[in-house]
């Protein structure tokens, strides 16, 4: 059952076996780990078989309904990683992906990526894609990101969806709505939801200010974002939101980071 139609898109008919490409399914912690492993035998070559060869056993794999192989070849076709670029081909494997396991159970080995392909498919309908037929659509996208945030829990969708809502040209702005989203992410250790909460919460623009929950917010976000690409502007955010709190706020902040656990 799908939640949205995507156009169709053919894949070619191809042949070849993937039941070699993945270690015991009790060393993989997550479909992401499962496509991560893929991503290393294709880097590798796996001991001399030839890319070409793995592409041709993923696709085989994908067609027999494989979510991982689904996934993978998804990001390859994407960027263009082992394989020619090809933005058409990469929606119609995430497509199918979405439409295939949009009910998947939450606990479910695949249901990281198949949110991860809600989020990419999102993305493709806000900004459209006339190549593969889909319009600019900010309903479709507000229903995919949603899904991903609501049904899969999944943190990147639930920051996404906060930052939507303090947008009054996305879904309208509302602070209140905007702090409960991020709340949830920033607490699945989401360091760019932690940072935009606590700005959020020390400001109080539409919501009442907690200045000091704010600060707590924003001393985690910076110390959990340390070594990502997301410490720099985290870093900045930080410091300006800082500079306009008082010794008093910033000492029971600290007491909070303390006692949080965070």
């Amino acid at each position: 059952m799908s939640i949205t139609s995507f156009p169709a898109i053919s894949q070619e008919q191809v042949q070849g076996r993937a039941d070699a490409l993945l270690p015991p399914s009790s060393s993989i912690n997550s479909a992401l780990d499962a496509a991560s492993i893929l991503a290393l035998s294709l880097d590798s070559n796996m001991g001399g078989v030839s890319s070409s060869s793995l592409i041709v056993a993923l696709e085989d794999a994908a067609k027999a309904g494989e979510p991982i192989a689904m996934w993978r070849l998804g990001v390859m076709y994407e960027n263009g990683d082992g394989i020619e670029k090809d933005m058409v081909k990469a929606f119609g494997y995430f497509s199918r992906l979405a439409n295939d396991y949009a009910y998947t159970p939450r606990q479910s080995l695949q249901a990281d990526i198949v949110a991860q392909a809600f989020i990419k498919l999102g993305a493709y309908y806000r900004d459209g894609m006339p190549e593969a037929g889909v319009r600019q659509n900010s309903r479709t996208f507000h229903t995919l990101l949603m899904h991903a945030a609501s049904y899969f829990g999944d943190a990147d969708a639930q920051y996404r969806v906060g930052k939507l809502y303090l947008d009054e040209n996305e879904m309208g702005r509302s602070p209140l709505q905007s702090a409960r989203w991020l709340s949830l992410a920033a607490k699945k250790g989401h360091v760019g939801a932690q940072a935009r909460l606590g700005e959020l919460l020390f400001n109080g623009e539409g919501i009442a200010p907690q200045p000091v929950e704010g600060l707590m917010w924003l001393q985690v976000a910076q110390k959990n974002a340390t070594g990502t690409e997301d410490e720099r502007w985290i870093a900045e955010l930080s410091d300006f939101v800082q500079a306009q709190a008082s010794q008093e706020q910033m000492s029971a902040a600290l007491l909070a980071v303390n006692s949080s656990g965070n």
